[in-house]
């Protein structure tokens, strides 16, 4: 009868408690990766595939940076 305690058995307890412990470093773990996948997908959605040099051509277009810049920041985005 060793093992047993009031009918309990310890090592039932303790598998029990080990698969208590696995389940919330599992729900973790999904917390992390679902965090971490709507973070990326969230950077992606916003950045609508353009590259630097799109992002350039638009600031151009607008007015935000006068053509001497424009031709200095595609120069150094080219090399």
């Amino acid at each position: 009868m060793m093992g047993y305690y009031g009918g309990y058995n310890y090592g039932w307890n303790l598998l029990g408690f080990l698969w208590m412990i696995l389940w919330w470093v599992v729900i973790i773990i999904a917390i992390i990766a679902l965090v971490r996948w709507l973070r990326h997908g969230y950077h992606h959605m916003h950045s609508h595939g353009q590259t630097a040099l799109d992002i350039l051509k638009e600031r151009y277009a607008k007015g935000e940076i006068d053509k001497k810049e424009y031709e200095e920041k595609k120069k150094d985005l080219e090399v």
